[in-house]
């Protein structure tokens, strides 16, 4: 059973400006440094260091060392995906409906990073096409992979038993922050975002959670998803 105490100390640490965009600068699945963070925060490297040591004891995040030097990344892809919601709640709950959602900035609309999953509108347009070809079906609890999906996929270079196997989620909606409509998240949803980056059809833009599609980019996912996306430049 969970602990009231508990559920009250995530969000006493969460009631905090700063600590909430250390959280968020961690969103696109990277470790940072703890000066990193500070700067992102707008604190300094001491105050930085005391919220880093709270977010840590309540499991938020995780520290990993590398020779003198440490990192910081989220525990989990469900503290990536609380902070995603509680998002969507402070937008709808501050935003009048006549106001476009989600971040102003348009590369992050576009394309962006959710922890280790595609986010904005190529994630959604990924989610749609599986859907739409019959391939996947997601519904609120979870989602699950057809046959012909699990052709689909294979050749396309993903492992579905390897991914099954893991203990994390084989697939699950996600509800995007912008498109307030389901992209891909899970074991698969991961495993999908990392087979564009393998074959170079999408890169990172640099300090963001943004992501640019390539030429080649472009090319691909018109060819086996039928989107449309604008590439970078």
């Amino acid at each position: 059973m969970v602990r009231i105490s508990a559920v009250a100390e995530i969000g006493a640490l969460l009631g905090d400006a700063g600590r909430v965009n250390m959280i968020a600068g961690l969103l696109d699945g990277r470790a940072l440094t703890a000066r990193e963070l500070a700067a992102l925060a707008g604190v300094t490297p001491q105050t930085a260091s005391g919220h880093l040591a709270k977010l840590g004891a309540a499991g938020l995040i995780v520290v990993e060392r590398q020779g003198r030097h440490r990192y910081h990344r989220l525990a989990s892809a469900e503290v990536a995906r609380m902070v995603e919601a509680m998002m969507n709640v402070a937008q709808r709950e501050t935003t009048p409906r006549t106001v476009r959602v989600g971040p102003r900035d348009a590369a992050l609309r576009e394309a962006r990073t959710c922890y280790d999953h595609l986010a904005g509108r190529l994630g959604v347009g990924l989610a749609d096409s599986l859907q739409t070809r019959g391939y996947l079906i997601l519904d609120d609890d979870g989602g699950a992979v057809s046959p012909a999906g699990r052709v689909f996929l294979t050749e396309f270079g993903l492992d579905l038993d390897q991914l099954a196997g893991g203990r994390r989620a084989f697939c699950r909606p996600c509800l995007d922050w912008s498109e307030r409509r389901p992209h891909l998240a899970g074991a698969l949803g991961g495993a999908l975002m990392a087979r564009l980056f393998d074959l170079g059809w999408i890169r990172r833009v640099g300090g963001t959670r943004a992501v640019a599609v390539s030429v080649s980019g472009e090319s691909g996912l018109h060819q086996h998803f039928g989107l449309r996306h604008a590439r970078e430049g």
